[in-house]
């Protein structure tokens, strides 16, 4: 029998000790091959060289500070890059991107191994979440909206194609995910009138396989959900957090993004489908397969891309395939990842801006909170109880991790004509407090919570291991283990600067490593 011809290939690259496919499907140890560590989202490891007992030994192995060079960001570039994505460890590399840069680092050592550079044409650099990696190959996007694809030994340029239209305010930071043969990348907007939409792309040539925008068909029933096409075609949705995946389903998972006009909704009335919306996509067709809507006819700027989380676990006394999601609303989310079914709603930090959820669990808006010419104190703010950065679910505990925030703001709309454009409107000053939280899956109920001593601050993404504990950044310049049990503090270590990105962990000759950034530099610590 004649295997398909990207089984083949998969093969063949493993056969030369680069990424074994299969390895994207078990439980993490040496290695961490995408964006989440593994399909899963969970941001889980198995590893356990590290625990409670003895975390006070963990102490710094080495430091890497990434080098652009001299004008190698090309326009639009930055000089010093701050380190948003999530590397990827693979046979003992490590692969580092920024806006523009791709680096291979020695995950023993930190030595720096190969550096890739992009002339950019421009776009908006705000920060490139990682790679994705398919057999010998190594996939990115960049600002000004193309998808590059690079050999993993040498970091030569293989091919790059363009996903996203600059001229239209696109730009691309999302980090693709490899489900069988697509290359998966999502994009990002300027929130203006454009749609947002995921495409998947053959990882051997990078022709595009199918795109799916984050609105309905015109005709379609879900249409009804925007006050006209026109609306509809230009509705937002934004798509620029990696999805994740169940090869059993054959399901991707993803979250989109906020309608537009942002913040004035009296030209868009209705939920504004397929914005602020947890998606089920099959990743052969790109059709759609179901759509839960955290935030229907959203008005404060609360997209719904957080990490869908996928896990198996018992429920109402039954075993089922769950997904959750902290969603940037202020509400915890338990579905049942095979048709959608709500299964938990509740909140996570204290909210005032529904009026209960409806049968099919989703928040109702309570009209009095929509954002009014002199004001309305809403919360939580424009920056949500929860953000882009990644949380994680530990199956040991049973808690789901998240870097969540408790804050207030003055809504105000400034446009408000019938048909208003771009945010017309915006939030301003209040209350705020930033919190690590852990979330029981099965009430939905916070088990505890980790306030830092700061307001505000910069959020880290989070790590959990099956050794019982949880990484995060604090408000300040702290890398921080705690116990995943209670929420105690057992270690930290001072960086120069704010964790910017979630920390990972692997083990690589019987030593285990944990490696965090903070602005352009890597950390990493091990026994």
């Amino acid at each position: 029998m004649r295997l398909p011809a990207f089984i083949a290939c998969a093969a063949a690259v493993f056969a030369q000790g680069l990424l074994d496919p299969a390895k994207l499907s078990q439980p993490l140890g040496d290695s961490w091959p995408t964006y989440n560590g593994d399909y899963t989202g969970r941001r889980y490891s198995a590893l356990t060289k590290i625990a409670p007992h003895n975390i006070a030994s963990l102490s710094l192995a080495w430091v890497y500070r990434a080098n652009p060079g001299q004008g190698a960001a090309g326009a639009g570039g930055n000089a010093s890059p701050v380190i948003k994505g999530t590397p990827l460890v693979i046979n003992g590399v490590l692969y580092l991107t920024a806006p523009d840069h791709v680096w291979a680092v020695d995950a023993r050592s930190g030595r720096e191994i190969w550096h890739y550079a992009w002339k950019s044409k421009g776009g908006l650099h705000i920060g490139n979440r990682g790679a994705g990696v398919w057999g010998g190959y190594l996939y990115f996007e960049t600002p000004d909206c193309n998808l590059v694809s690079l050999n993993l030994r040498d970091g030569k340029e293989r091919w790059h194609k363009p996903i996203c239209d600059l001229d239209q305010f696109y730009y691309a930071s999302a980090a693709p995910v490899v489900a069988k043969n697509h290359i998966i990348t999502g994009v990002s907007g300027d929130d203006l009138d454009i749609p947002g939409y995921l495409e998947s792309h053959d990882p051997e040539t990078g022709d595009l396989q199918w795109r799916w925008y984050a609105h309905p068909n015109p005709g379609d029933p879900e249409a009804k959900t925007w006050p006209s096409v026109d609306a509809m075609m230009h509705g937002g949705g934004m798509t620029w957090v990696p999805s994740t995946y169940d090869p059993e389903l054959n399901l991707l998972y993803f979250g989109t993004g906020n309608p537009q006009p942002v913040i004035a909704g009296k030209a868009r009335k209705g939920a504004n489908l397929y914005t602020e919306c947890i998606i089920a996509l099959n990743p052969d067709t790109g059709k759609l397969v179901w759509y839960f809507q955290p935030s229907p006819h959203d008005t404060h700027d609360w997209d719904a891309v957080q990490t869908p989380v996928l896990f198996d676990a018992d429920i109402g006394g039954q075993r089922r395939k769950l997904l959750a999601q902290a969603s940037r609303n202020g509400w915890f989310f338990v579905l049942d990842r095979t048709s959608g079914q709500n299964l938990i709603a509740s909140e996570y930090v204290k909210t005032n801006w529904t009026q209960g959820v409806d049968a099919k669990g989703q928040p109702v808006p309570n009209p009095a909170k929509e954002p009014q010419l002199d004001g309305v104190l809403v919360t939580p703010n424009q920056g949500g109880a929860a953000n882009w950065p990644p949380p994680s679910f530990s199956p040991t505990t049973g808690l789901f991790y998240v870097s969540a925030a408790r804050a207030f703001s003055v809504y105000y709309i400034y446009d408000d004509d019938d048909k208003p454009e771009g945010w017309s409107g915006n939030d301003r000053g209040g209350f705020s407090e930033t919190m690590l939280e852990a979330i029981d899956y099965k009430t939905g109920k916070v088990r505890w919570t980790h306030k830092w001593p700061a307001n505000g601050g910069t959020r880290s993404g989070l790590l959990s291991t099956a050794g019982g504990l949880v990484f995060s950044g604090d408000t300040g310049t702290n890398l921080v283990g705690l116990d995943a049990a209670t929420g105690a503090i057992l270690w930290h270590a001072g960086l120069h600067a704010p964790v910017t990105n979630g920390p990972i962990t692997y083990e690589l000759d019987g030593i285990q490593y944990v490696v965090a950034a903070a602005g352009d530099t890597l950390y990493a610590f091990s026994q």
